[in-house]
């Protein structure tokens, strides 16, 4: 018999390693199609926006330089493939039945979406922030977003039940 403790050690786990690389939590999960189709296209999708070549860019701070190599209409794709491969490794894993939770990691992939598209030029205090610090810094505001509205929802779904 599974203790509480060890189905919510699966949740978490399944979790991070979908976090370290989309589809590594659905192989967890023994969803092997559906994991190496994730892991191929978290693949495709990095190599034809350039993802890697633009972490190690903006880790050395030549944000100029990550702009420059970002082929956008290829990473928009990114932010959406990845919290979807969280969501569903966290699901499998036996998450997510609480209703209406998978809104915050749905508004992340929206807003991180949003960061992507507008960091050739968005600054902060004159400096670019550029196409992968701006889409984590939009993060906060999509889970934030996601979790009021999941919130507001609750609240009308469970005022009706009562009326």
């Amino acid at each position: 018999m599974e203790t509480k403790i060890n189905k919510k050690s699966k949740k978490l786990e399944a979790l991070l390693w979908s976090i370290a690389l989309p589809g590594f939590g659905q192989l967890l999960n023994h969803k092997y199609v559906k994991g190496l189709l994730l892991v191929g296209l978290e693949i495709f999708v990095n190599v034809m926006g350039n993802f890697n070549t633009i972490i190690v860019l903006s880790f050395n701070f030549k944000i100029e330089e990550a702009i420059a190599q970002t082929n956008y209409l290829w990473l928009m794709f990114y932010p959406c493939l990845y919290f979807f491969a969280i969501w569903d490794a966290y699901k499998d894993a036996g998450g997510g039945e609480k209703p209406f939770a998978y809104l915050p990691l749905v508004f992340s992939a929206y807003f991180v979406t949003v960061g992507l598209i507008f960091s050739p030029g968005f600054t902060i205090f004159g400096s670019l922030i550029g196409p992968m610090w701006l889409p984590i810094l939009f993060l906060p505001i999509g889970l934030s977003v996601g979790a009021l509205i999941r919130w507001i929802l609750l609240k009308i779904y469970n005022r009706e039940q009562l009326s």
